[in-house]
């Protein structure tokens, strides 16, 4: 029975980061066998969009946000721009009133991003709504090659990638970078299978008809908006060549904080997002959600434990078995790497091989303690916000 749980374990753990973006790609490989890609029309008479920016006290890049903002490529009898203030005390509000070509809307009192972002959806009177992150530049086609998907009527969002700025700074946050290269190649995978499974705050779009307002006590806003469109039945579409940059976590101390928060925020959303594991109803989806979110927010950093333990266990009561003892060999010595990437990136010393798994227990980690926080309702619906390079 023990061996049973342990590769039962294993197997999860395995099938959760490496084993799903197997199987996604033998079924895309399999999908273009039978299934073309559906052409872009190049006379597509592009929607009229309006592009939301929820700010609160970035006064230090808001000026660099708005130059970004202003000059990215779309007719401009098309686009409009509202970015919401609500609670700065910072000089954010007085530094976009001074740009006219944007409708500012601010008010006293800080309630969180997401009554920022219902209020500025009460205004918009596009047929497609933006969202971008204050602290993120995006790149000059980013509008034009997210709508040219709304051509397709089965498409209700779509999802922008995110590119981090990796420095030589030396210290962990470099597995950040890895980690969203990784991610976004099963993002790709998964959006040509069928959907995106969620989108990501530092770029992403939605049919306003479409949009949902979510329960102003929502931990992942982004997530959750964009799950409840795909909840309908439509597509959430991965664009790569939209993008928005941002600078890595200052440390690993600021990038465990918003790893604790995004945990606390998956679970919140496994309880609020059920329906979308019921398989009879979008089967696809189902097996994506759980394969790519649901399993790392909820068991997966269990089992890893699990696992490890009752490998210990096994070669102690099982001598002479060489697969226990293999396998208990290689976890010691990815988790020793893990340990070393720690104590190497609190001496600033630049081997980057270690930082790769040190950040990837971090992350497994932060579920751990975001599961926590949540059930004992310590998560706080306002952002405090990361710092970053």
């Amino acid at each position: 029975m023990m061996q049973t749980i342990f590769w039962i374990s294993l197997f999860i753990v395995f099938y959760t980061y490496a084993g799903y973006g197997i199987v996604l790609f033998v079924l895309v490989k399999l999908l273009r066998l039978f299934k073309k890609k559906p052409l872009m029309d190049p006379d597509y008479d592009f929607p009229t969009v309006t592009v939301i920016v929820a700010a609160y006290n970035e006064a230090y890049c808001i000026e660099d946000k708005i130059k970004n903002t202003l000059s990215l490529e779309y007719p401009s009898s098309k686009v409009k721009y509202i970015f919401v203030t609500d609670g700065s005390t910072d000089e954010t509000p007085a530094i976009i009133a001074k740009y006219p070509a944007i409708q500012l809307m601010h008010k006293e009192g800080r309630s969180g991003k997401i009554v920022a972002v219902h209020r500025a959806m009460e205004e918009v009177d596009t047929q497609v709504a933006v969202f971008t992150d204050a602290n993120t530049m995006l790149n000059s086609l980013a509008l034009i090659n997210i709508c040219r998907h709304y051509q397709f009527p089965q498409v209700g969002a779509i999802a922008g990638e995110k590119r981090v700025q990796i420095d030589n700074s030396g210290d962990a946050t470099a597995g950040e970078g890895f980690y969203w290269k990784y991610e976004s190649k099963l993002k790709a995978w998964d959006s040509e299978l069928y959907s995106v499974v969620g989108a990501a705050g530092e770029l992403f779009s939605v049919k306003t008809d479409l949009y949902v307002p979510v329960e102003p006590d929502t931990i992942l806003d982004d997530f959750m908006i964009s799950m409840l469109i795909a909840e309908k039945g439509y597509r959430i579409i991965y664009e790569p060549d939209a993008y928005a940059t941002e600078s890595a976590s200052a440390n690993t101390k600021e990038e465990l904080k918003r790893k604790i928060r995004i945990a606390a925020g998956g679970i919140q959303s496994f309880l609020r997002l059920t329906s979308l594991l019921n398989p009879f109803k979008l089967p696809i989806l189902s097996f994506q959600y759980l394969s790519h979110r649901i399993l790392r927010w909820t068991i997966t950093p269990f089992l890893m434990v699990l696992s490890f333990v009752l490998n210990w266990v096994i070669v102690l009561y099982a001598e002479g078995d060489w697969k226990y003892q293999v396998l208990l060999a290689l976890q010691t010595l990815f988790y020793g790497f893990a340990l070393l990437g720690w104590a190497m990136q609190s001496r600033s010393i630049k081997i980057k091989v270690f930082f790769i798994p040190y950040y990837f227990c971090m992350m497994n980690f932060a579920v751990l303690a975001g599961i926590k926080r949540y059930l004992f309702s310590n998560q706080s619906v306002l952002w405090e916000k990361a710092k970053r390079k």
